[in-house]
C-alpha cells in the first residue's frame, strides 16, 4: 500500500499501521479502558442525517469561515496533538508547512518536539498553541509569554487532563517517551527498520517547549502518563482558567468543555470559543461523544461563544453535520497523525486535500454556497 492509495482516512490509518512501530501507532490509534468513548466520538455522526437543497446555482461554493479571529479557507483545522516526531522525523515541521498551505490553523501542543519558536519559524500560517496549567506557575507563563513574542494568533487551555486516562494499549506495547526497546516492543522496532533508523539518527527526542525549564522534559526515559500525573496542577480551577485567558489577551478557547453549566462559565472568564471534546476518548471513557452533546451546548450558548467540534471527524460530511447543528468549526487530531505517520508532510496535505475536497462536494450536493447556508433544517434524525 502506498500513499497515493489513500483515498480516506482509513486507509491512511491502514498505511500508518504498517510503517510504524507497534507502540507509536497503537498510541494514536487507542483510547482509554474499553475504548467505547473513542469510538462513540466517530458513530455518533450517523445518528442524523443531511438534507440537501437542489435547484440552487452553486458554481461558485465558499468553503471558508473565520473562527478565533482567523480566516481560514475551510472549516477544519488540526487540532493539538502531542509528539509529531515520534510519528515521523520531520515532526511539526510537517504538519505545520501542511496545513499553512491549505490556509487553516496549525495548534502546537505543550508536549509538541518543536519549540514554539521554530513552529513559528518555520510556518506563517495561523497558529493556535495549546496550553496546560502546570505545578510551577512561571513554566506557564513562560509558555504564554513566548507564544505572545511568536504571533501566534489564539490559545487553547486543555481541560480534560488533570490526570492521564487509563490507556491500556499503551501498557500492553511498552510506550514510552522517548521510544526505547523493551520486552514488548523490541520485534515490532526490529521489523520496521525505515522507522528506527530515522529516529536512531534523527534529531534527539525532546519536548521541545519545556526541556530547558524541567528534567522531565528532556530526553529522561518517562511515560507520557508519568508526566503529566507529575507535572499537571491538579488543582486548577476556574481562577486557573481565567488567569490565563487575561494573561493571554487574545482569542482564547477552553478545550474539554461538554457540560452546559462549564460552557456558561467560559463565557464568564473571557473565552472566545469552547471546544467540544472528550480528548479524542483518551481520557474519561464512558463520557459524552462531543457530536451527541454539540446541539445542547448550541442551544444554550450559541449566540455569546464560537463553538468548535473536536473528535471522531473522519468525513467531509461529518464536518457539514457539525456545522449545520451550530458549530463555527471542527479540528481533527487522530485523522492527521494517521497521514503524518503514512507519509510525512506528503500524508498530511493529502489528508487535508481529502477532506477539503469532500467539504466542497458535500457542500455542492447539499446547494449550499457558504458555511452559513448549513443551518439545523439541513438535518433530520433517524
Amino acid at each position: 500500500m502506498r500513499l497515493q492509495d489513500c483515498h480516506n482516512v482509513d486507509d491512511f490509518r491502514k498505511l500508518a499501521k504498517k510503517k510504524l512501530p507497534a507502540p507509536i501507532f497503537h498510541y494514536i490509534d487507542g483510547g482509554a479502558d474499553d475504548e467505547s468513548t473513542l469510538k462513540r466520538n466517530t458513530d455518533s455522526f450517523n445518528k442524523c442525517d443531511l438534507v440537501p437543497s437542489v435547484l440552487t446555482d452553486v458554481s461558485n461554493v465558499d468553503t471558508s469561515t473565520t473562527v478565533l479571529g482567523q480566516k481560514i479557507d475551510f472549516p477544519l483545522f488540526l487540532s493539538p496533538t502531542a509528539m509529531h516526531q515520534m510519528y515521523h522525523h520531520e515532526g511539526e515541521q510537517a504538519t505545520a508547512r501542511a496545513a499553512e498551505k491549505f490556509g487553516t490553523f496549525f495548534s502546537l501542543s505543550t508536549m509538541g518536539t518543536k519549540s514554539i519558536e521554530e513552529v513559528s519559524n518555520i510556518s506563517s500560517g495561523p497558529k493556535m498553541f495549546q496550553l496546560y496549567i502546570h505545578k510551577d506557575q512561571g513554566l506557564t507563563d513562560n509558555l504564554i509569554e513566548r507564544c505572545q513574542r511568536s504571533g501566534f494568533k489564539a490559545m487553547c487551555l486543555t481541560v480534560d487532563t488533570i490526570v492521564a486516562g487509563n490507556r491500556e494499549r499503551d501498557h500492553r506495547t511498552g510506550f514510552t517517551t522517548p521510544p526505547k526497546l523493551t520486552l514488548e516492543s523490541l520485534f515490532s522496532f526490529a521489523i520496521h527498520p525505515e522507522w528506527s533508523l530515522r529516529y536512531l539518527m534523527g534529531p534527539k527526542f525532546k519536548l521541545a517547549n519545556i526541556s530547558h525549564l524541567t528534567k522531565k522534559g528532556s530526553s529522561i526515559e518517562i511515560s507520557i502518563m508519568d508526566y503529566i500525573n507529575s507535572q499537571f496542577d491538579t488543582t486548577m480551577n476556574w481562577k486557573h482558567a481565567e488567569y490565563a485567558a487575561k494573561k493571554w489577551n487574545g482569542p482564547f478557547a477552553l478545550k474539554g468543555v461538554m457540560s452546559v453549566e462549564d460552557a456558561k462559565r467560559a463565557i464568564d472568564i473571557g473565552a472566545s470559543a469552547i471546544m467540544i471534546s472528550n480528548h479524542g476518548g483518551r481520557q474519561l471513557d464512558g463520557s459524552r461523544a462531543p457530536f451527541d452533546q454539540l446541539e445542547t451546548l448550541v442551544d444554550a450558548v450559541g449566540d455569546k461563544i464560537e463553538i468548535i467540534l473536536d473528535g471522531g471527524i473522519r468525513r467531509g460530511t461529518h464536518v457539514l453535520k457539525a456545522l449545520a447543528l451550530g458549530a463555527k468549526a471542527c479540528s481533527m487530531g487522530k485523522a492527521y497523525l494517521y497521514a503524518l505517520g503514512a507519509g510525512g508532510q506528503p500524508g498530511v496535505e493529502r489528508v487535508l486535500q481529502k477532506m477539503k475536497d469532500e467539504i466542497t462536494r458535500g457542500m455542492t450536493l447539499m446547494g449550499t454556497r457558504n458555511v452559513n447556508e448549513l443551518t439545523k433544517d439541513k438535518i433530520a434524525y433517524r
